[in-house]
Formats: C-alpha cells, sequence, structure tokens
C-alpha cells in the first residue's frame, strides 16, 4: 500500500468507528425515553440511513472530482461543512430530540469528542509525508487536539457531579478551536482567498477519501458541541 494512502483511509476508517459509536450511544438514550421499541427501531434505522446516505453521496462526489474543484467560493469542502448545520440545529431544538438529550449521560456527549485526538494524529501523519502544510497540524496553528485531550478528563469529572458551567467552557473552547482550524484550511486551499502560500496547499481536504474529515468528522465535532449545548440548557430548564 502507498503510504501516502495511509492517513486518508485510516481518517475514513475513523469516520466510519465514530459514526457506530454514536449510533450505540443513540440507542442506549433512546431505551431510557418513553418511545415505543417499535419507534426506537425506526428512529435508529431512519438516523442510520440518512448518515450512510450523506457518507456514500460525499465520498462519491469526491471520487468524481467535485470538491476538489477550487474555482468556486466559497471553496466545495467548506459548503460541506455548513451545509449539515441548519439540519443539526432543527434536529436540537425539536421537541422529540429534546426527549432523548434528557435520557443521554452528559459526559457522553463530551467524552466522544476524544476522537479528535486521533484526527489531530492524522493531520501530522500527513504533514510529515508532505501531503499537508504545517499550519493544519498543532506544530502549526492547529490547537484542535485540546479539545480532544480535555474532553477525557471534564467527561469524568462531569460522570461524577454535572458542573453546567464547565460544561459550556469547554463546549464554547471547541467550538473556537474549531473555527480555528477551519479557517487556517480555507486559508490555505487552492483559491483566491488563499493566505497561507506555503506548499502543499490544504486541497487534500477536497480529495477522497480525505473527505470524511470535513464532511463526517467535522460536523460529527461541532453536532456534539451543540447537542451539549443545548442538553445544558435544557437540564438548566429542569431544575
Amino acid at each position: 500500500m502507498n503510504p501516502k494512502l495511509l492517513p486518508g483511509i485510516m481518517m475514513a476508517a475513523l469516520s466510519v468507528i465514530c459514526v457506530i459509536l454514536l449510533l450505540t450511544g443513540f440507542v442506549k438514550a433512546l431505551r431510557k425515553t418513553s418511545y415505543t421499541p417499535k419507534q426506537q427501531t425506526r428512529t435508529v434505522v431512519t438516523t442510520a440511513i440518512v448518515i450512510a446516505g450523506w457518507m456514500a453521496l460525499t465520498g462519491l462526489l469526491a471520487v468524481k472530482g467535485f470538491f476538489a474543484n477550487f474555482n468556486a467560493l466559497p471553496p466545495r469542502p467548506a459548503l460541506l461543512i455548513l451545509g449539515p448545520l441548519p439540519f443539526v440545529l432543527a434536529v436540537a431544538f425539536s421537541k422529540k430530540f429534546t426527549a432523548i438529550l434528557k435520557a443521554t449521560p452528559p459526559q457522553w456527549l463530551i467524552g466522544m469528542q476524544a476522537f479528535r485526538i486521533v484526527v489531530e494524529l492524522l493531520l501530522l501523519r500527513a504533514y510529515t509525508i508532505g501531503l499537508l502544510p504545517k499550519q493544519m497540524t498543532f506544530e502549526g496553528g492547529n490547537f484542535d487536539i485540546l479539545s480532544g485531550i480535555l474532553a477525557i478528563p471534564i467527561a469524568i469529572m462531569v460522570s461524577k457531579k454535572y458542573n453546567p458551567v464547565l460544561v459550556r467552557v469547554f463546549n464554547v473552547v471547541g467550538v473556537l478551536l474549531l473555527l480555528n482550524i477551519l479557517v487556517i484550511a480555507i486559508l490555505s486551499m487552492p483559491t483566491s482567498l488563499r493566505v497561507f502560500v506555503n506548499e502543499p496547499s490544504a486541497a487534500l481536504v477536497g480529495e477522497f477519501p480525505f473527505i470524511y474529515l470535513p464532511g463526517v468528522l467535522v460536523v460529527m465535532a461541532y453536532s456534539l458541541h451543540i447537542f451539549s449545548l443545548r442538553q445544558a440548557a435544557i437540564l438548566k430548564q429542569n431544575v
């Protein structure tokens, strides 16, 4: 196997693993709600189909070079990140999902963010073999690994005693760190917006299978933050 393919393949594998973990936690939370077994099954199956469909469409478009076309603005990988945001917000504030968030252990939404440690290690590997620019890693301007590192002890603390202030601070910091690397990535892509002109560019994020970084893992990261913040608001109302 070409070693230059490994970071992308592992990024895709990490996406699948994270989705499986997400669905597993979703199933456990549903069992604690008033949903009937039939409703639980339908909800899980529908969610799995939507996620699988999104991943299949994303992969297909990437293989055909859709996201690797950087002539248009904004860069297409950025649209891939922002596209699901309205849907995620609609789900987070829906009545049905509110019931699920009430049954979800708060530490689980935080602890899941630990996957970002693996993401950053894969980005570092991609840089060391000449696939990505330095600023995309924690050796440059990307400090998103802190979100993954902090997620572990904070999840442990929250599991022992829920602290809404700590939860909000963690999520806000996590969102800011995510925004930081997203801006760096966009400014490193081969477009007219490019600010970081060192080579290589960040064009790799528009190629298959690395496309699952913006298409799945980034979406999952900000979704977990949104769900955790929404849960904190719900728990506050119930106090």
